[in-house]
């Protein structure tokens, strides 16, 4: 049998308070926890469809860390290589959507373990001994000029060791400028051999022109997003492939998602999925862990983007952050017409 394919993410965990039912954060008197973050979330997606996964981050020595290790191993992910130490978890506040009304993210991560890690606490040498691909987004970078430092430092380790580096840029206007992310990932990007851009992170994090901020016809820009995407591979030779999420929102809940990858100098895109979202959290962590699924088990190109939409799309009925689906179940969906899909 072939030997599996090691992934390991780098990024933080939070705790995620979300309101009861549609209200409001002003209105709530209560809120329920959960846990998530980036690449813990495409950690989960990974461990769901049985790929050996690390996920390293630092954590508080306390309950709430020991809380936030209990979820993610619950679901598979190896937490060995976490770095243990500070004060507190970082926390997000999250708040349903509805309709015409967008959902809303309130961020309390400042003082986090994580974002007070020293660069120096993750030894990537012996970290990254025995991993084939290495994750990060760019929520990760964004979070300190410490972390920034560290995942520089793991991507000279994978650089000279020839370690897959995927990146989701994943651009968040609520943690930096677009001139800082600019200038942060256009750097990270020239170690990057797989990029995952979506929506505003061309023009956001690397000032490339694709998207025109028009959520209800994103899909109608396929060829500006196609220009783009070959402008990435053009700009950093080290990058391979670029896989982008499509969309056409009619609300909040309503909307028509496709997927499109470039390699080398071929196109392949998905089927529209037509969708009614549960909630509308981790569908590009989802799309991520479903896209690393596809490249660690050697899935063909074709196959790789349609599965990695089917799984983003169903990470949309699913609450939390986590997308606990198996492979079987994203097979399903791609064989049937269960989201309504249009060819």
């Amino acid at each position: 049998m072939e030997k599996k394919k090691k992934v390991l993410t780098f990024g933080e965990i939070m705790l995620r308070l979300k309101t009861p039912e549609h209200l409001r954060i002003v209105q709530a008197d209560g809120f329920e926890a959960s846990y998530g973050g980036a690449e813990a979330n495409v950690s989960a997606s990974l461990a769901m469809f049985e790929d050996p996964v690390h996920f390293v981050t630092k954590l508080p020595d306390n309950p709430v860390g020991m809380a936030a290790l209990g979820e993610l191993r619950r679901f598979g992910v190896d937490t060995s290589r976490v770095v243990r130490g500070g004060k507190r978890l970082g926390i997000y506040y999250f708040e349903k959507g509805s309709d015409i009304r967008p959902t809303n993210v309130v961020y309390d991560r400042e003082y986090s373990a994580f974002s007070m890690a020293e660069a120096r606490e993750f030894d990537w040498e012996n970290l990254l001994a025995d991993v084939d691909v290495f994750y990060f987004s760019g929520v990760t970078p964004a979070v300190s000029e410490s972390v920034h430092q560290a995942v520089k430092n793991a991507l000279k380790v994978c650089t000279e060791r020839g370690i897959e580096v995927v990146c989701d840029l994943n651009y968040r206007s609520k943690m930096w400028s677009s001139e800082r992310a600019q200038q942060v990932m256009g750097e990270l990007m020239k170690d990057v051999t797989i990029c995952i851009a979506n929506d505003e992170d061309f023009e956001s994090s690397l000032g490339i022109h694709a998207f025109d901020g028009d959520m209800a016809h994103g899909i109608d820009q396929i060829d500006t997003y196609k220009r783009g995407m070959k402008e990435i591979m053009e700009r950093y030779p080290n990058c391979h492939a670029v896989a982008s999420v499509l969309r056409n929102m009619h609300t909040v809940e309503d909307g028509d998602w496709m997927g499109i990858y470039l390699t080398g100098d071929t196109f392949y895109e998905t089927p529209v999925h037509t969708v009614h979202s549960l909630e509308a959290v981790g569908a590009g962590d989802a799309f991520a862990g479903a896209l690393l699924h596809g490249l660690v088990r050697g899935f063909a190109p074709q196959k790789m983007i349609d599965f990695a939409i089917a799984g983003s799309v169903m990470k949309l009925m699913i609450q939390h952050d986590f997308n606990v689906v198996n492979e079987a179940e994203i097979l399903r969906i791609m064989k049937s017409n269960d989201t309504n899909l249009q060819r």
